[in-house]
């Protein structure tokens, strides 16, 4: 039991100790990963890229957007229309597949 306040001081300590340095902006560089926007600007995508915004048009594919975003429980799921329509419909397929026999669907499953 008299080895206790030491430990805890110890761990104290530690805790509290600063970070360790940063390693020098090449290695870092080379290190880090890469972000992508979540969403991508209709002048960013040009035709025949696979994005479904291409295959189908602004309008129709928020639609699908939108439809996939209310079913997916995902916490990124690939409802962006810089994906291909496929993969959307995809993701919206999966997800409706999730509710049990019992279970009622959100009308989004059935459009």
């Amino acid at each position: 039991m008299r080895h206790i306040p030491a430990l805890l001081a110890l761990v104290t300590v530690t805790a509290c100790s600063p970070a360790p340095p940063k390693e020098s902006a090449a290695s870092e560089s080379s290190q880090s990963s890469v972000v992508v926007p979540a969403a991508v600007s209709a002048a960013a995508i040009s035709s025949g890229d696979g994005a479904c915004l291409s295959e189908i048009g602004k309008a129709a594919s928020n639609r699908l957007v939108e439809r996939c975003l209310m079913v997916s429980p995902a916490t990124h799921p690939p409802c962006n229309a810089a994906n291909s329509c496929r993969m959307i419909q995809d993701e919206i397929d999966r997800s409706c597949a999730m509710y049990g026999p019992d279970e009622k669907k959100p009308g989004e499953c059935a459009a």
